[in-house]
This record gives C-alpha cells, structure tokens and sequence, in this order.
C-alpha cells in the first residue's frame, strides 16, 4: 500500500515540486526589476556624463573665443585706442580710417576664421539656433523685422562695415545666450552671417556664414 500511495503522488519529494514551481515567476520579475533598475542608473549615469563633458566643452571653447579677441585688440591698440576728439564729422571720420588702416597694417597675416574658428562657429550656431528655436523665438523675429533688416551684403573679414548699410543690433534674448565682449566690440547680424564688428575701427574682425536660422521670416 505504501508503494502505491507514492505511485499517486502522496510522497513529500513529490509534494514540494509545485511551491519551487511558484517560486520561479516571482524570482524572475525581481531579477527583471534590478535588471531595468541598474539599465535605467547606467543611462542616467551616462547621460549626467555627457552634460558634463558637452559644459566642460562649451567652457573651454568660450575661454578659446576669449584669448583670441584678446590677441585682436592687442594688435589693434597698437594702432590707436579711439579716435581724436573733433567737432567735425570728416575730421572724426578721417582719425577712425587712420586708425583702421593702421589697425590692418597690423593684422597682415590675419585670415577669415582666426577668431571664429571652425569649433568657435559651430558652437555659436548651436547657440543661435537653440535661441531662435526657443520660447522667445517669435519675438526675436518680430524685433528684427521692426528694425532695419539687412539683405544681401557681402562680408569681409579685415573689410570695413558697408558704407550705407545700417548697424542692426543683436536682440537682448541672444545676446544673453552668447559669450560677453569687451566694449570696443560688438555682435551684428547682416542678413543671414553673424559678424564681429569692432566700434573703434568700423571693422569686421571675422564673421560666421549663415548662422542666423534661414527658416526666419525677416
């Protein structure tokens, strides 16, 4: 008889099978949540990672920027710092061309892309753009087309700002989003090009090609 209640199933070995059988599906959804969970650590790990590196990388860039509009006015000041003080327009107009001549002179050897390199670039695109693209997008434009908009002027790095054309100033929302500069330069958007103009000479230190989102309507 003992046999054959084994035979139905009554022995305890038998017994325990069915709660190991439970077992499994419960060890199974905890293995899967720590398997998502340790996934999920890794990609915000990797993601706080890549911020750091993109705002190391923005740092230095910016810092780039800096040390080469520093060595520009270290030239230009050699030829004058402003100029001479005249009631008269044409002598004041005649003191800054002195000024910029010089100022050329000394920047002999300077070329398109010494002070927007091509990383400094491509970090101001992204700059401009995220701010066109942003919440005050809308504004900007409506500023741009209430000013004076500039089309179809031809830059010049070491060229003079175009007589005639009007100084578009660069609205107050992008300036936030880009790098200060000392007082003796300033930001202009000519059309769609980005330009570094310098007030003292009129000059056009460098300037970025189309860095102004051509989807605007200006």
């Amino acid at each position: 008889k003992g046999s054959r209640r084994n035979c139905r199933g009554w022995h305890p070995r038998r017994m325990s099978r069915p709660t190991s059988l439970n077992l499994r599906p419960k060890l199974m959804v905890a293995l899967t949540a720590r398997m998502l969970l340790v996934t999920a650590c890794a990609v915000l790990f990797a993601q706080s990672q890549s911020e750091t590196a993109g705002v190391q990388d923005d740092t230095r860039i910016v810092a780039d920027l800096g040390s080469r509009v520093a060595k520009y006015l270290d030239l230009r000041k050699k030829a004058g710092n402003s100029p001479k003080p005249a009631k008269e327009p044409a002598k004041l107009a005649e003191s800054r061309k002195q000024i910029a001549d010089k100022a050329v002179s000394e920047r002999a050897d300077a070329k398109p892309r010494d002070v927007f390199t091509a990383e400094i670039a491509a970090y101001f695109k992204r700059r401009i753009a995220a701010t066109f693209a942003g919440s005050e997008g809308a504004k900007i434009r409506a500023s741009l087309r209430r000013a004076e908009p500039v089309h179809g002027v031809a830059l010049k790095a070491k060229g003079g700002y175009p007589q005639g054309v009007p100084l578009q100033s660069t609205p107050p929302t992008v300036l936030l989003n880009l790098p200060r500069l000392p007082k003796e330069l300033e930001y202009r958007m000519v059309d769609h090009d980005f330009a570094l103009h310098d007030t003292v000479t009129n000059l056009i230190v460098d300037f970025i090609p189309n860095a102004i989102p051509a989807s605007q309507d200006r």
